[in-house]
């Protein structure tokens, strides 16, 4: 991964680094990346509640030191905070199904709202000072936008809302970071206290390795694998699809630019929006019949949306801040991001979804992603 240029300049090599939620999807893959980057890794999360689940085919309990956590644990994440003295913390923890949020409001507000505070009371708690920092990146959602359903992309300054307690939840996490920020972080005194904290919106995000229920591509793959029509709720509705790989390239980036300039730049202790290009905002039908057509064979079934939560029929973020600021940018193409989802699935199922039995898979397309976004010019993949 280091032909031309080091990712990230190497920052992470022998940091110490928490991720929340590392047994999720996207926790899984950023551990497996941070892993690779040389980071000294340490994850907190529930048990992983698919079968198969991602964290067990990397085989991450074996690679990262993990700790089976629930973040409503005041008690419990204070004390591990404590012992583990992160440098760098990624927050993915949370209740991140919108049906689930739907069927369960406390479990899913208590987790993503009050979970998040018991991680910044704990970090707030830790003796950090200007010299001894710890960077946070929390990880909210492009549903933390209040929702005027039109074709406009939301930027970093619109409204916060929500019109479902899973959007409501996410609006609510940003504000709490915002309040904590000003509270108890000012950019302006990081010296003295030592946390930079900013908050990140990715899109819908895809790739192998999500096996939750209720999401189309998962769901998707299932159906296929089983010769079964592709059910789907609402195939008109507009999203900002995006393989994993490029919100969690936004992350690492952002945490290595706070880390490198933080008391010179305290604008980047803020929101982000880390979406992809905007030819990659389509239907649920497109992301479908792209899966299709990637897989090779298969149909779809459109299903009543009756007894379901409410759900917002056009989601677009734009990613200007992050353009000029960090010189981020997208890397892959919406057919891109489809096809290597896909192509993991495929392989996994060949394999048996065994431990281990991903490792070059998934190593190949991070080293794929990274060679693309070095060749499209993004400076984070050839620092150093």
């Amino acid at each position: 991964m280091n032909a031309e240029g080091t990712p990230f300049g190497g920052y992470f090599r022998r940091k110490r680094v928490l991720v929340t939620g590392d047994t999720g999807f996207k926790g899984s893959w950023l551990c497996y990346w941070l892993q690779h980057l040389g980071a000294n890794v340490s994850g907190v999360g529930l048990e992983p509640i698919t079968d198969p689940a991602l964290f067990q085919i990397l085989d991450l309990s074996r690679r990262i030191e993990h700790t089976t956590l629930d973040i409503r644990d005041f008690p419990r994440v204070r004390q591990y905070v404590s012992h583990a003295r992160p440098e760098v913390v990624f927050h993915l923890a949370a209740q991140a199904l919108v049906r689930m949020s739907h069927q369960d409001p406390l479990q899913t507000l208590d987790t993503n709202v009050m979970g998040t505070a018991h991680l910044l009371k704990a970090l707030s708690e830790g003796g950090y000072r200007g010299d001894a920092p710890c960077l946070v990146v929390a990880v909210t959602s492009d549903k933390c936008y209040e929702n005027q359903e039109s074709y406009y992309a939301y930027r970093e300054t619109d409204p916060l809302g929500g019109h479902d307690i899973y959007s409501a939840s996410k609006g609510a996490m940003e504000i709490l970071l915002s309040a904590w920020r000003w509270s108890y972080c000012l950019p302006e005194r990081f010296s003295e206290h030592g946390i930079a904290l900013a908050s990140t919106r990715a899109g819908n995000v895809i790739g192998g390795g999500d096996w939750a229920e209720d999401r189309i591509v998962p769901d998707s793959v299932r159906a296929l694998s089983r010769g079964e029509p592709i059910p789907v709720r609402n195939p008109g509705a507009i999203r900002p699809w995006q393989h994993v790989l490029e919100p969690l390239s936004g992350y690492l980036h952002l945490a290595c630019t706070m880390g490198e300039n933080g008391r010179s730049m305290p604008e980047l202790m803020s929101g982000w929006n880390f979406g992809p290009a905007a030819a990659s905002a389509r239907t649920v039908g497109d992301l479908v019949d792209s899966v299709i057509d990637a897989w090779g064979e298969g149909t779809r079934l459109t299903l009543s949306q009756s007894g379901g939560p409410p759900e917002a029929h056009c989601l677009r973020l734009a990613i200007d801040k992050a353009a000029h600021v960090l010189d981020w940018h997208p890397t892959w193409t919406f057919e891109t991001a489809v096809s290597a989802a896909v192509g993991w699935y495929k392989e996994a199922y060949r394999r048996g979804c065994k431990p281990g039995s991903m490792d070059e898979t998934t190593l190949r397309q991070i080293v794929d992603y990274t060679n693309d976004a070095r060749l499209a010019g993004c400076r984070w993949a050839s620092l150093g």
